[in-house]
């Protein structure tokens, strides 16, 4: 069953300075979500009337450890499943490129979302059309992911979604959603043991 983003309440608003122009109207509004089988989750959303600037800020309400959540995606009803991404989380698809995992990393002006999986996989897809039009960038083996997506969107290729969260403050809203402890000062070697686990 599609599972739909509940209304949000309104928690908070206010003007305050803006970090990119230094004007004191950057607007800020903050919203609670209730989201289920994950619980709260807090959104705060900012644009600055001034320059433009504009920021989004996802975390589920309840801070954890730093973790790693991995769902396998077996099935078309998987692509429903509602995720949070926090700004400071790495989010991967395992199974779609032979060359690796997809990577989305967060950087200085990274934005948290809420979405469902097939939306995740539409942002790695809008990525993969801007790089296949780089001419640096093996077309060939681009083209090939972007079908993968493709496919994957329609719920024709099987994938593993990973968010790895140095803060825990992300989420996969699947009962099915497997939860590991994330080494922050060694995460490549987590990686790396977690792989000799799975063969």
């Amino acid at each position: 069953m599609e599972q739909r983003l509940p209304e949000p309440v309104k928690l908070h608003e206010e003007k305050t300075k803006c970090p990119a122009c230094n004007k004191e109207t950057l607007e800020v509004q903050v919203y609670l979500y209730q989201v289920p089988i994950i619980g709260p989750v807090t959104m705060a959303v900012g644009r600055c009337s001034n320059c433009g600037f504009t920021f989004r800020d996802v975390r589920v309400a309840e801070q954890k450890s730093p973790q790693i959540l991995r769902l396998k995606v077996t099935k078309p009803e998987h692509l429903n499943v509602l995720v949070v991404r926090a700004p400071s989380a790495t989010v991967k698809i395992r199974g779609l490129s032979e060359e690796g995992d997809l990577e989305m990393k967060p950087g200085p002006v990274a934005d948290g979302f809420i979405t469902t999986v097939e939306g995740v996989l539409h942002r790695f897809k809008e990525i993969v059309d801007f790089l296949c039009e780089d001419p640096e960038v093996n077309r060939e083996k681009c083209l090939q992911v972007k079908r993968a997506l493709e496919d994957a969107i329609d719920g024709k290729r099987r994938f593993e979604l990973i968010i790895e969260d140095p803060e825990g403050v992300s989420a996969i809203a699947s009962h099915e959603t497997i939860v590991e402890p994330m080494n922050i000062k060694n995460n490549t070697q987590t990686e790396k043991e977690m792989r000799e686990d799975e063969n």
